[in-house]
């Protein structure tokens, strides 16, 4: 076909048409560039850790991508299944070919090949792997898809009201939200919650192969009493970062979203640590960031729909002050909804595709069923999981267990976990002897529970007659460096 040219120039039809690209094109250039600067505006956040007390505020309840920052829930429901003892810090981690086309930063490792827990963890600490992020999703969760929704359920338990996720690294989704006010929750959180594991954030460096990898916080190390937690960055988020300080018996979390740059995100929380950390109390310390039990784990669809309809200032875990966090003492934690003192045997056939990597389902069930809910996860699709699980849960509990050692009334404190019922009970014997006081008239016990094709027995203290005596001997022993848990039995 040819076309008549006039003058050296095309019709004018076709100059109508073409202007009507450029028009769009432009148009969809501009609403992206919009888009990107709206989502990439500054928000902040700084929080007294022993009050709760809000120092700083700006914009922490306006949604804003999380980039990177997504990676610190990844590690919490790492550290939350070591705790449990559901994996070890040498259990490996497998790449599929998902998560080895994962862009940068990445680890690099090929698919079929493995590295173990703890690589996987200072790979996200430091390098911020997307790879070794979507690595440990997948073995946590059966799949991403089914990790963004444990992530999502887990948020909720926190008060993490106006959080939704939908991978494990903060590669950009547009369904994948934050706030200010929510980080600081779970940066919080997981110094809380797993001092024992916390120091993994102030890792400066480590050695993987022929690589020595650095850590991406520029503020370790170059300003004091910094000792996390995690950057981010992503067009649409701009420059993220949530900072941990603790100096002079003072602690404070702060959050910067939406930086223009690295440096300027780096200095903007410079100057928030230098002015907010000097007027944070030294008292105080209890558990501001208690956990309720997690929703069920729900479609992608569900789960956006509840988040919409959710009010930003609704306190799903604690209540009070403008943090929806308690100032006037501490909010018990329970970690451990659905458990009873019984050790339940689950004794069905194994489908034939059962899975050998743990699907952390925190608490959707009963803990002693989670080696049931692997199997089914495998083996059947994801629309069918929550139905299967509900239906097995329904016909455990019909069926006689064992009892097992008997619990003490009233209120109990967990310090650990472990396959061994003698380690469990060194465990209790040397915080027997560091918690002092606080542990007088306390009586030690184990409570065994299924996992995988063994127990699990967890080392408790029962006894104590109300919760601030529970909650005053958590304190005392997190001081010595224990892991602890108030709840009532």
């Amino acid at each position: 076909m040819s076309i008549s040219i006039i003058n050296g120039s095309a019709p004018p039809v076709l100059f109508f048409k073409k202007a009507c690209r450029v028009l769009l094109v432009s148009l969809v250039a501009s609403f992206t560039v919009v888009s990107t600067a709206v989502a990439a505006q500054y928000a902040g956040i700084v929080v007294d850790a022993k009050t709760g007390k809000v120092l700083y505020s700006e914009d922490a309840d306006s949604l804003r991508y999380p980039a990177s920052l997504t990676k610190m829930m990844t590690l919490y429901l790492t550290f939350e299944a070591l705790e449990a003892g559901k994996i070890s810090k040498n259990t490996p981690v497998p790449f599929s070919k998902n998560a080895s086309a994962e862009p940068p930063s990445k680890l690099g490792v090929r698919s079929g090949n493995s590295i173990t827990v703890e690589q996987a963890i200072l790979a996200l600490v430091t390098r911020s792997a997307n790879d070794a992020a979507t690595a440990l999703g997948e073995l946590l969760g059966g799949s991403e898809e089914r990790f963004g929704r444990i992530m999502t359920n887990k948020a909720r338990a926190l008060g993490m009201t106006r959080t939704t996720y939908r991978n494990a690294n903060g590669l950009p989704n547009s369904a994948q939200m934050t706030t200010a006010r929510d980080q600081a929750r779970l940066g919080i959180a997981l110094r809380q919650h797993f001092p024992q594991y916390y120091g993994y954030f102030s890792t400066r460096s480590f050695r993987f192969g022929k690589q020595t990898i650095g850590n991406h916080n520029r503020l370790l190390g170059n300003v004091r009493g910094v000792d996390g937690i995690k950057t981010g960055y992503t067009n649409a988020a701009g420059f993220n970062l949530v900072t941990s300080a603790q100096a002079d018996g003072r602690s404070i979390v702060g959050v910067v979203l939406g930086g223009k740059s690295g440096g300027a995100r780096d200095a903007q929380m410079r100057a928030l640590v230098a002015k907010y950390m000097p007027v944070a109390s030294r008292r105080g310390g209890g558990n501001l960031v208690a956990e309720t039990a997690d929703a069920p784990t729900m479609q992608a669809k569900a789960v956006e729909q509840q988040v919409e309809q959710q009010p930003a200032e609704t306190a799903v875990a604690a209540t009070g002050g403008s943090f929806n966090l308690p100032n006037n003492g501490p909010v018990p934690g329970f970690r451990y909804d659905g458990e009873t003192t019984q050790s339940i045997e689950v004794a069905y056939a194994e489908p034939a595709r059962a899975s050998a990597n743990p699907v952390l389902n925190d608490k959707v069930m009963p803990n002693t069923l989670q080696a049931q809910s692997r199997k089914i996860a495998k083996a059947a699709p994801a629309a069918d999981v929550d139905s299967q699980i509900t239906n097995s849960v329904a016909r455990a509990t019909t069926e006689p267990a064992p009892v097992a050692d008997t619990a003490p009334a009233g209120w109990v404190i967990q310090i650990g976990a472990t396959p061994d019922k003698d380690q469990a009970m060194t465990l209790l014997e040397n915080a027997k002897d560091k918690g002092g006081k606080a542990l007088n008239g306390a009586t030690p016990f184990t409570v065994a529970f299924a996992s995988g094709d063994g127990h699990l027995y967890r080392a408790r203290f029962g006894g104590f007659s109300n919760q601030d005596k529970a909650l005053s001997a958590c304190k005392a022993l997190k001081r010595k460096g224990f892991a602890c848990w108030a709840s009532l039995q």
